[in-house]
């Protein structure tokens, strides 16, 4: 009996278990004991089902009897929710000089608005030069004016302060920012799982196995 089971794995399934025998545990987590791996193997199929290695270090080599494909895609399935719940930190960087003109204002602004509604935090650099330094007030001023002008999408997350020759604040987006296109982002990805479960016939998996890490970045515009 040949079943389909995915390709990428770790694990040793079926015919791949080479070891003349196994401590075989059934499907219910019951413990048959040790068994040679041809009888484990007609053990599992008679069941319909897949004689999997699950712990191969072991003497000898515990195998159970299981559902390859669905294990497979319950655990997909776990890993998708930690992924969800893995902060990810995007920072993206602004650098204006306190004499800008409207023009380059505007420009700017627009970044921190995308920024802000792709859900980046934006870290806004004030440039003193020369005799500039003298009026930190002005660096100030212009990092309030553009916190009020995104208000809708960021709030302050750090106040301006004067780090040497520039003055630094911290802008992050609102919670509901950006809350439509994640819920998007979503729905139509349970539709591609749901039209390659169609075309696999079996239960849809994730193609990424492996979870991202929290990660800052920083661009600078």
């Amino acid at each position: 009996m040949d079943r389909v089971v995915p390709r990428k794995r770790d694990e040793r399934i079926n015919e791949e278990i080479r070891v003349p025998r196994v401590r075989l545990v059934d499907e219910n987590g019951g413990q048959v004991g040790i068994t040679p791996t041809k009888e484990a193997l007609e053990f599992a199929y008679g069941r319909g089902l897949d004689l999997v290695e699950v712990a191969a270090g072991a003497d000898p080599p515990v195998a159970r009897v299981m559902d390859y494909s669905k294990y497979r895609y319950e655990q997909e399935q776990r890993a998708k929710q930690a992924r969800k719940h893995q902060l990810q930190i995007h920072i993206k960087e602004i650098k204006l000089r306190p004499k800008i003109g409207i023009h380059d204002y505007e420009t700017k602004k627009g970044h921190v608005v995308r920024f802000l509604g792709q859900r980046a935090k934006v870290k806004v650099t004030i440039m003193f030069r020369g005799r500039e330094t003298l009026h930190p007030e002005r660096g100030r001023d212009l990092l309030m004016r553009l916190a009020e002008d995104v208000k809708e999408l960021g709030s302050i997350e750090q106040q301006p302060i004067l780090d040497g020759r520039n003055m630094v604040m911290v802008l992050g987006p609102l919670k509901n920012v950006g809350a439509k296109a994640d819920a998007k982002d979503e729905d139509v990805e349970r539709r591609e799982e749901a039209l390659q479960g169609d075309r696999d016939g079996e239960a849809p998996s994730q193609a990424r196995d492996e979870e991202p890490q929290p990660r800052e970045e920083v661009v600078e515009a």
